[in-house]
């Protein structure tokens, strides 16, 4: 591995302060018009299948059923187009709700959208089934091999399914986030074979070409999204950029921080605590990229990330070289003091989460707030970029060292707190580190009378 001591580290100037604000706590005022906007849509389209609906004197089971069912579609189709723009990285969305409330939403979606497809399938087949007064099996096979462009809806639907399924806890367990990544991506294909066959096909659009039209815009400017925003401004930040790794510096046992370096990096106007989507241009690295947050805001030329070698990729990276090129998407997330209030700030960091918490201290520090910096590790040697929280001016790092079981009580238990943080009820706290410490010490805290919009946590998941 291509490296060197930090001591060795030409490293650029400190960056400058810059606002910072919270993780996924509440929805932002912002998310009322986002929930909005897709309130109204869903009333659009309950609306345009109630005006082309048939009158309560003409309708069967069968003809019931078959209108359910295209209300079922109509909706499911509209929530897909919400799921792409969820995740589309589309800025003003992200600005107004934060991307991991987006993420969330699109995860909610997901179950609505695979529910809602199911149902439109089984619904269409019975009432047809009832209308021709045929059996079921037959019905799927007259309507799949005879109405217009439905076989290849077909076909997307089981992509559509099997991309559902594969988010779902179980399969994610065992799926790697590549294999994972990668059977997302065919979403796309998914529901260009199932448009079709809604213009073509569906009762409320044939013969209605202002209908048809609505529904063609709401397609297409979804597309249009998914084409900009992650496609063609992530190719102009790559060309404008010019991302290269220049270090590789091991900061303590199995921890590395990677400097970067570009051009023009400062015109990103990232916030300390937010994180990049990151591809390596290296063998093994190519196919995906991945979350990291910023232990260095960029200033300048220059980004640094303290990866941890938690996982296969992340393990990876200490064997990069430097000269490598990087792609990177953000900034991403709110995870910045921008919303915290507090003139004293904790910030509790577990192992390699003290990444982002250094550069959110720092931040802080810079700004004139009292700052605490309580660091979670297994011994003194676990400790990377203490130096530099030590050496900067207005914050105390406090490192929290040994294992419970060898201390024989936990040192984040709330006497141990107070006694490291006398004044913990005054100030406002952030985390970032393993799942099981983040609620440890929420439980903690919110026993000692902190309240829950006091209590800030770092949210890095893109899926």
């Amino acid at each position: 591995m291509e490296s060197m001591t930090s001591t060795t580290l030409d490293r650029p100037a400190p960056p400058a302060t810059r606002p910072v604000g919270t993780a996924r706590r509440a929805p932002s005022p912002g998310a009322v018009g986002v929930r909005l906007l897709v309130l109204l849509g869903t009333a659009g389209v309950v609306g345009l299948w109630w005006a082309h609906s048939p009158s309560g004197a003409s309708l069967t089971p069968g003809s019931a059923l078959t209108s359910v069912a295209e209300l079922g579609g109509m909706v499911d189709g509209l929530l897909i187009c919400v799921q792409l723009l969820l995740v589309a990285r589309v800025p003003w969305m992200e600005r107004a709700v934060g991307q991991d409330w987006l993420v969330l939403w699109h995860r909610l979606l997901g179950v609505s959208v695979l529910l809602l497809t199911l149902s439109h399938v089984f619904l269409i087949i019975v009432g047809g089934a009832l209308s021709d007064q045929a059996t079921v099996w037959s019905e799927f096979f007259s309507t799949t091999l005879t109405q217009p462009d439905v076989l290849t809806a077909t076909i997307g639907t089981v992509a559509l399914l099997v991309v559902g399924l594969s988010s779902a806890r179980l399969a994610r367990r065992h799926l790697s986030y590549e294999v994972w990544y990668w059977l997302h991506t065919t979403t796309y294909v998914a529901v260009f074979l199932t448009f079709g066959h809604q213009i073509n096909a569906g009762a409320h659009f044939v013969s209605h070409p202002y209908s048809q039209a609505a529904w063609t815009l709401l397609y297409l400017g979804t597309a249009a999204a998914v084409v900009v925003w992650r496609g063609v401004l992530p190719l102009r930040l790559v060309l404008r950029h010019r991302v290269r790794i220049e270090r590789i510096v091991p900061e303590s046992p199995g921890v590395a921080s990677i400097w970067m370096r570009g051009r023009h990096l400062d015109e990103l106007e990232t916030r300390a605590g937010q994180f990049f989507l990151f591809r390596f241009l290296a063998r093994g690295h190519l196919l995906s990229s991945h979350p990291y947050s910023v232990s260095w805001v960029p200033e300048r030329d220059w980004v640094r990330i303290t990866v941890g070698a938690l996982g296969d990729h992340s393990a990876a990276l200490h064997g990069l070289h430097p000269g490598t090129r990087v792609l990177l998407q953000g900034p991403f997330g709110r995870f910045t003091p921008e919303r915290v209030q507090a003139d004293r700030v904790l910030l509790v960091a577990g192992g390699v989460g003290i990444g982002p918490i250094r550069s959110l201290a720092v931040a802080f520090a810079r700004a004139g707030r009292d700052v605490v910096v309580l660091h979670r590790a297994p011994s003194a040697d676990d400790l990377p970029l203490a130096e530099e929280l030590r050496s900067e001016p207005g914050v105390r790092l406090i490192p929290v060292l040994g294992h419970r079981s060898d201390l024989g009580y936990d040192p984040l238990a709330a006497d141990r707190l107070l006694d490291l943080v006398p004044d913990l009820r005054h100030r406002e706290v952030l985390l970032c580190g393993s799942p099981g410490l983040a609620a440890a010490v929420t439980a903690t805290v919110r026993s000692l009378g902190v309240r829950s919009s006091r209590i800030h946590q770092e949210e890095l998941s893109m899926s």
